[in-house]
């Protein structure tokens, strides 16, 4: 038969029979981010910057999975951004990774960073049902568009307009979903995919379908992750970082999937982590490793390829988005001690609103292990773990 759309889904919570670890009964969910690429999130030459190396990348793993923590989320990058350090340009392809990192763990939640243009919706559906069995049910799919023309052009493909690369995503997730669901054999005739007679088998593990994941930030984002994902994300925003301002924008995408689109969604952000014995010195390891070691050539062509410029802001405002990208991909800055630390991850799942959190740290490995020293304790202690 052919098919044209997806038929209307149905409220997440009422369909998940196996759950994957994102739907813990916990206050406060926690991941990891870009633990596949160089640097991880920190544009920085400082010592201990991650490495493309698969000891550290399973060892990040390893550091997750005993902390329980609910995602692994890696990030889709195919080119790096130049620079001294030529940020991100050295990395894992995140379908393998997920394979890999899922026979190296036993609990933690897998995710799969996949760009639309970059691989077929038949190819994704098939590698990320195979991924859900190899690890027992923890794979979820994080559905990205694309942004960076470079990365796209590398594939022989044209970067579409801005809210027509959400039209190409809306067929894509159509057919994969399909796919993990349909009993039979189906066709599908739409204006950017064409299948015919399409199926796999085994279908994934959990039910109905795997998680799906968005972070699209615009309007027309917004309501593709609204109308299709499990996991929405929350951007920090540079002008009010409190948990407050937090709130409002996890209470309005979690109003918009549920009047919009009859669903329940849960929201979460990223956060990078700088941690030290007191405030005072916690404080000057960020101004050192951004102001000090940060690449600030890689950092200006990241913006640039984002259309960030200073025709659309003021100076300072670009050089504070600046430094926040340097310091954690633009994430929720948590600076302080160990107790501050757990505190603020506090505040942002009660006072904001939030469902769970993705953490970056600096030097990766170093800063991650003493996070799981002296910091996640601290949160089981309080009844948020």
């Amino acid at each position: 038969m052919t098919v044209g759309t997806r038929p209307e889904t149905p409220r997440a919570d009422q369909l998940r029979e196996a759950r994957h670890p994102v739907y813990v009964d916990r206050t406060l969910r926690l991941g990891t981010f870009s633990t596949n690429l160089s640097g991880g999130c920190a544009i920085s030459t400082v010592d201990g910057v991650l490495e493309a190396d698969w000891g550290q990348t399973t060892a990040l793993a390893a550091m997750g999975d005993a902390m329980e923590f609910e995602a692994l989320v890696p990030v889709g990058r195919w080119r790096g951004f130049g620079g001294p350090t030529n940020f991100n340009g050295a990395g894992f392809e995140c379908f393998t990774w997920a394979a890999g990192i899922a026979s190296a763990t036993e609990r933690a939640g897998l995710f799969v960073t996949s760009h639309v243009p970059t691989i077929h919706p038949v190819m994704a559906a098939k590698q990320a049902a195979t991924i859900d069995h190899i690890s027992g049910g923890r794979l979820a799919l994080n559905v990205v568009t694309g942004w960076h023309a470079p990365e796209i052009e590398m594939f022989g493909a044209e970067l579409l307009p801005h809210d027509e690369r959400y039209a190409v995503g809306q067929e894509w997730v159509d057919i994969i979903v399909r796919l993990w669901t349909a009993e039979e054999p189906f066709s599908y005739d739409g204006k950017y995919f064409r299948v015919t007679e399409a199926s796999i088998a085994p279908r994934p593990l959990q039910a109905p379908h795997p998680v799906l994941m968005n972070a699209g930030s615009s309007g027309a984002g917004r309501h593709f992750g609204a109308r299709n994902c499990d996991v929405l994300f929350a951007s920090s925003d540079l002008a009010q970082q409190s948990p407050e301002a937090m709130r409002v924008k996890v209470d309005d995408l979690k109003r918009l999937a549920r009047e919009e689109y009859g669903r329940e969604v849960q929201v979460w952000t990223n956060a990078y982590v700088v941690q030290e014995d007191t405030e005072a010195e916690a404080r000057q390891f960020l101004d050192y490793y951004v102001n000090q070691r940060g690449d600030w050539e890689a950092v200006d062509n990241l913006v640039t390829g984002m259309g960030i410029n200073s025709q659309s802001f003021a100076p300072e405002t670009l050089e504070a988005m600046k430094f926040h990208f340097i310091a954690g991909w633009a994430g929720y800055p948590i600076v302080g001690t160990k107790e501050q630390v757990a505190d603020t991850l506090i505040e942002l799942s009660t006072t904001g609103g939030l469902d769970g959190v993705v953490l970056s740290w600096p030097r990766y490995l170093q800063d991650m292990a003493r996070f799981q020293e002296e910091t996640h304790p601290l949160l089981v202690q309080a009844g948020v773990r």
